[in-house]
């Protein structure tokens, strides 16, 4: 098996994943798991689709993702695994989409409009 490539996108995160055979090392920007991403719930949504496939232990990971947050690019690694796991094996589908990580999460961060404070926020409204 040659290497797998996949995008995963979060918000304004966007996570460039390769997948090969291996021993379950994953990589995210030329760092281990451990150290990039340091909490264990961001670590557990990373792994997430590796655990539920039971193929944590076959695959190397390697990850390049930038833009956004943490936890945005966590989910962002999150979908980038999951299509490729689908890519390698599409019985995999059944398995991940009831999760819900086969979903790409629209939700945006909303813009801010003239004459607000912020995107819904106004400014003190004095009525006399």
């Amino acid at each position: 098996m040659e290497v797998v490539h996949k995008i995963g996108r979060r918000k304004t995160a966007v996570a460039r994943v390769y997948v090969s055979k291996g021993t379950g090392k994953v990589v995210i920007n030329k760092r281990d798991l451990n150290n990039y991403l340091t909490t264990a719930s961001l670590q557990y949504k990373v792994m997430q689709p590796l655990v539920l496939t039971s193929t944590q232990n076959e695959y190397d990971v390697k990850v390049n993702v930038y833009g956004g947050g943490v936890t945005g690019q966590a989910e962002a690694i999150r979908l980038g695994i999951s299509r490729v796991l689908i890519t390698i094996n599409p019985d995999f589908r059944a398995i991940l989409k009831p999760e819900g990580l086969l979903t790409r999460d629209p939700r945006m961060v909303e813009r801010k409009k003239f004459g607000q404070k912020k995107a819904r926020k106004r400014f003190q409204f004095s009525k006399r």
